[in-house]
């Protein structure tokens, strides 16, 4: 397993960082603690074409239009702040982090194996909506680029497994109409988003109740799992923190040591059927949140993967 960062993921708005409780800049704080561990870097973050030939025309005006951008965001407009102040502070980290997972999914075509990008999983966007601190849906952008690469085709087998605390409704909206997409979702069911028409798109649903502890959850993750086929082409797997008991937008009860054993079992699963696959970062909302990504990566790292 390889890792994917650049120091152009972070989203440093010094003290305008507090208007948003993501840690903008855990990034840098996950490969501090991960110093002699071998990185990959894009050379560059994905380009606004790339971007528009995912997105439908409408979205493409809406991308660049901070009234729409600061909705998506959940925070308020803010007075003064342009959009080219956000899309230099916010959405260009966010490009390059739709460029990791372009590259950790084209290695993994390339050469198999799993490459961990320590941000994207923007699980809430799609072709023709932004929100939930989602402004591109970095999955469906790198399926887009990988078809016209000639690295995937229309025929091959996709595996999407979601194990952030929320449902991923713009990924299960990105696919709807692809049946040779499987997505597997591990999700708190009593909170946003609440789309009944994205959660039924669902293929292997584990819909949990808010309160859920690290037990019922890995033992149910596990039995999901295990209905998987194995003749996937390529897994991306949005690998959350907003699981842990202190994050205040998760509702679930899980420890570190219970998301270092969940991404344990993923790329157990992955590496059984020869699957290969990107794990990205997915949401998580306290200030846990870094230590435990770095904590897991370490636990994996050690079983050698």
């Amino acid at each position: 397993m390889k890792l994917i960062y650049s120091e152009n993921f972070n989203i440093d708005l010094g003290l305008l960082n507090y208007l948003h409780p993501f840690d903008g800049t855990k990034f840098r704080k996950i490969i501090a603690e991960l110093a002699s561990t071998e990185v990959l870097t894009p050379e560059t973050g994905i380009s606004m074409d790339e971007v528009d030939e995912f997105l439908t025309s409408m979205m493409r005006v809406k991308v660049r239009d901070e009234v729409f951008v600061f909705r998506a965001l959940e925070v308020p407009k803010i007075p003064f702040v342009s959009f080219n102040f956000l899309d230099r502070k916010i959405l260009t980290p966010m490009r390059w982090a739709v460029a990791g997972t372009k590259l950790g999914a084209t290695l993994a075509l390339q050469q198999g194996g799993l490459y961990w990008n320590l941000a994207g999983g923007y699980h809430h966007a799609h072709k023709a909506s932004m929100e939930g601190f989602c402004i591109y849906n970095d999955i469906g952008i790198s399926v887009v680029q990988l078809l016209k690469q000639g690295l995937l085709s229309e025929q091959d087998k996709i595996l999407i497994i979601d194990t952030d605390a929320h449902h991923g409704n713009g990924n299960a909206f990105t696919f709807m109409e692809n049946p040779n997409v499987t997505l597997l979702d591990v999700y708190n069911a009593d909170i946003y988003p609440r789309s009944d028409f994205t959660r039924e798109r669902v293929n292997i649903p584990v819909p949990l109740a808010s309160g859920c502890q690290g037990q019922e959850y890995l033992s149910r993750y596990q039995t999901a799992l295990s209905q998987l086929e194995n003749d996937y082409k390529l897994a991306f797997v949005v690998a959350g923190t907003d699981v842990l008991k202190e994050d205040k937008l998760g509702g679930l009860m899980l420890n570190k040591d219970d998301v270092a054993q969940r991404e344990a079992i993923t790329l157990t699963a992955l590496k059984e059927r020869n699957i290969p696959g990107v794990i990205l970062g997915g949401g998580g909302y306290s200030k846990l949140s870094a230590p435990t990504v770095a904590n897991a990566i370490k636990h994996c790292l050690s079983l050698g993967f």
